[in-house]
């Protein structure tokens, strides 16, 4: 089995144990989620996302098979982020690639 591609994005804000609520709260409708207000975890259709709040930050790590399974999910949380923090002129969290 190849390994996991991983992807890190940070998003600086005030809100970021509300937004990470939010987009669980959101996913719960429609995949395995669980969290509380300072972690959180997604089973997205590309594969997990693991998102952790402090005061000033929103950080979301995905894995997934693909370089396109990444894509996907990066964009279902930016657009998603988008809608949800639109008071903050959020267009996309900053992506870094942390695996292979």
């Amino acid at each position: 089995m190849p390994d996991k591609l991983i992807d890190e994005g940070r998003f600086v804000t005030g809100n970021a144990s509300r937004y990470l609520q939010q987009l669980c709260k959101h996913f719960s409708h429609k995949v395995p989620v669980r969290f509380d207000a300072r972690s959180g975890e997604a089973e997205l259709p590309a594969g997990k996302a693991t998102l952790a709040a402090t005061e000033t930050e929103l950080t979301v790590v995905l894995s997934a098979d693909s370089a396109e399974g990444l894509d996907r999910s990066r964009g279902v949380i930016d657009s998603h982020l988008e809608r949800f923090a639109f008071r903050e002129d959020f267009k996309t969290m900053n992506w870094l690639r942390r695996g292979p």
